[in-house]
């Protein structure tokens, strides 16, 4: 993520916080992040990690790419690779592409994941109760549990879950690139 998304989406961040009515220490609280690493990403200084982002969406009761969306242009049926929104936790090797073109009114969504060897990146809690996943393994291997449920994933394939709870994506000894087709709000 170049520095002017960057900044677009601590804006954006700030200004979902403001909306809410909620103060920094509010947010904090709810989310389970400092009110200091809340402050530095809403002024740009960092950008949020994979959990980070994870927090702020079950929070919010948004899917993380819906935090992304404000990064994105208005609806258009086509969007060349070039120009789909990326963002990346560089601390843990993962790189999210939101492949579907960008439109708030349309239900389902496309996400390309890269997460590189040895990596974990949990999340608490879905963004809401219920949210719809369809994960295909485009390449390597990634085992991901779903509320205490393992599923070792290989190339070529597919689980459809609904997450109610916790999940956790885990690399071994190879990177892992996966695409989720998603709902993006309570079906």
């Amino acid at each position: 993520m170049d520095n002017s998304s960057g900044q677009a989406l601590a804006i954006a961040l700030r200004n979902l916080r403001v909306a809410r009515g909620l103060t920094l220490q509010q947010l904090s609280e709810q989310c389970g992040v400092s009110r200091a690493s809340l402050s530095r990403i809403e002024n740009g200084e960092v950008s949020p990690t994979a959990d980070t982002l994870g927090r702020l969406a079950s929070t919010y009761a948004l899917p993380i790419s819906q935090l992304l969306a404000p990064l994105e242009q208005t609806f258009t049926p086509l969007i060349r690779r070039a120009s789909q929104t990326t963002w990346e936790d560089t601390d843990k090797g993962f790189l999210r592409r939101i492949v579907s073109p960008p439109g708030g009114e349309l239900g389902m969504e496309i996400i390309e994941g890269n997460l590189q060897a040895n990596q974990c990146i949990h999340y608490a809690h879905p963004a809401f109760a219920g949210h719809e996943h369809h994960l295909v393994m485009l390449s390597g291997t990634l085992e991901l549990t779903i509320e205490n449920t393992p599923h070792l994933l290989h190339e070529g394939d597919c689980l459809r879950y609904r997450l109610y709870g916790s999940s956790q994506f885990k690399t071994h000894n190879q990177p892992a690139r996966y695409i989720i087709a998603m709902t993006k709000r309570s079906m």
